[in-house]
């Protein structure tokens, strides 16, 4: 059952690589290629960015209290059986609100999780429409390499306005699936879009009040810095998965001195133009659907040829829609299936069902933004928050249609659908703070993991991101799905070593798919 919102409102204003193996690097300015996708050998001292990598340290008198998780933490946990033998701890972290109208005044409690043995702690941030960061961490353990967890524990983030972290739950169940559900084929599907994005603007205004614009990256960032005191270290270490990475960029911005071993797998385009970034999202979903199915065709799936299933599934929810999924849920819900290359036999069986009359397991992949709950609020509020708090792109009715349209044209099955982003922001607040900067040359080397076929944050985008940091180091996998890290052996041998060792891989290495 939701709080009421005066109590929701009382509680946020009291609490509210390294070594390549087979490759070493040369002369020559073309990237590095990596072979096999295994283990690799140093390369060259002049290969290494002029700012040294700090060292990993022990913490310091930490004050954060670590305690056994909850029976309904540990619920959250789709699958805890995977984590083996591994300790799982929660905690609670207060920090700042820090609205705009009120700086400094508020605070709020964030949700961290702890798993593995190691003594290093190494915060983990997912993307804020993904899984909170405290699910998202206890995930990751259970497939990152043995010796990862004897060095490091991994500390989930469930950031601010999601997950258990005071989460926004501010949008009527009935308006989500409004905004959800628009058939981007149609022409009216802008001006319905807009409809309930006005709608959930204005209940948001009422239920977060002043705090409605406080759920962004940049504070996020700020957040990170109150748990790296707790946590008792004097540099953060840590992994941004995605649009997570945005909030480390934020961190390593504001607080270049105590940055530590950082890892970008995967970023968002740091650039203005909003238009642009979504018809690069678009391009990689187009392309995810091509691997999807190369995939689908070496594992032998029962689809047969899964583009032409997935197609046909999208064409039956829009001429015959169930109640439960019309074209735009069902276009949502395999768009958040291509995402998660993790459960891509999972999207073969759902399409399978869904083209014979089933969308039950179809849907699953799109109701944890739907669906809310206490112990599971919805994934969509605070994703829509962060994102246009976060952004200061609001375009007036006209153009939103013209760029729908020639998404449509551009990319006939998933343009519409990304189009219809561009109107969820545009009742929101703008935002009345410049825009901060999109990074800095005073911080240690980060490592950049672009993927050459990402539905969420696409390779063009990622690069940009790396040239904000003159200190940044990218390797590229040449493979499909969002994120590269614990997908690619070669990706997660060099990020071990980065992160482990201390060894910076040749900057534009590539590892094959």
């Amino acid at each position: 059952m939701r709080r009421p919102a005066t109590s929701r409102k009382l509680l946020a204003a009291t609490l509210v690589t390294a070594t390549l193996a087979g490759c070493t690097a040369g002369p020559s300015t073309r990237p590095e290629v990596i072979s096999n996708d295994g283990p690799a050998a140093p390369v060259s001292a002049g290969n290494k960015p002029a700012i040294p990598l700090p060292p990993l340290e022990e913490p310091k008198s930490p004050t954060i209290k670590w305690t056994d998780c909850d029976e309904e933490t540990r619920a959250r946990l789709d699958q805890p059986a995977a984590l083996g033998n591994l300790k799982v701890s929660c905690a609670r972290v207060a920090t700042t609100l820090d609205a705009p109208d009120l700086p400094n005044r508020g605070l709020s409690r964030m949700a961290v999780l702890k798993v593995g043995t190691g003594s290093i702690p190494l915060v983990v941030v997912n993307d804020i429409d993904g899984d909170p960061g405290t699910l998202f961490a206890a995930k990751m353990a259970a497939s990152v390499p043995p010796d990862f967890l004897t060095k490091f524990s991994l500390i989930g983030v469930d950031r601010r306005g999601s997950g258990q972290s005071a989460p926004a739950q501010c949008i009527p169940g009935n308006v989500r699936t409004d905004l959800l559900d628009q058939d981007p084929a149609a022409e009216a599907g802008i001006e319905a879009v807009l409809d309930a994005a006005r709608k959930a603007g204005q209940q948001c205004a009422i239920e977060l009040d002043t705090n409605q614009t406080a759920l962004d990256s940049w504070r996020a960032a700020g957040d990170l810095e109150q748990l790296r005191e707790e946590l008792g270290v004097s540099k953060l270490n840590a992994l941004g998965h995605g649009e997570g990475s945005r909030v480390l960029t934020g961190y390593a911005v504001r607080f270049p001195s105590t940055t530590g071993r950082f890892v970008f797998d995967g970023a968002p385009d740091p650039g203005p133009d909003t238009s642009a970034s979504l018809d690069a999202v678009a391009a990689g979903l187009q392309s995810t659907v091509d691997g999807f199915a190369q995939d689908c065709a070496l594992r032998k799936c029962a689809l047969g040829d899964a583009s032409a299933v997935l197609k046909s599934v999208v064409d039956k929810s829009r001429k015959n829609p169930s109640p439960d999924a019309g074209a735009g849920i069902a276009l949502h819900a395999i768009s958040a299936g291509l995402a998660q290359r993790a459960r891509w036999p999972e999207l073969a069986d759902a399409l399978g069902a869904a083209n014979a009359g089933d969308v039950s397991k179809l849907t699953a992949f799109i109701e944890p933004l739907l669906s809310d709950t206490r112990v599971r609020p919805s994934r969509l509020d605070g994703a829509l928050a962060t994102k246009c708090n976060d952004s200061a792109t609001r375009l007036p009715t006209d153009q939103i249609q013209k760029f729908a349209q020639t998404m449509r044209a551009k990319y006939p099955l998933f343009g519409g659908l990304v189009a219809q982003q561009l109107a969820w922001c545009s009742p929101w607040p703008v935002r009345r703070e410049p825009l901060p900067p999109a990074g800095t040359p005073n911080v240690p080397p980060i490592l950049v993991i672009t993927t050459a076929n990402d539905p969420v944050t696409p390779l063009a985008g990622t690069a940009k991101a790396a040239d904000q940091f003159p200190t940044s180091v990218r390797i590229g996998w040449q493979g499909t799905g969002h994120g590269a890290f614990t997908f690619s052996p070669c990706v997660t041998d060099a990020t071990r070593a980065f992160l482990v060792d201390g060894k910076i891989p040749a900057n534009g290495t590539l590892c094959p798919t």
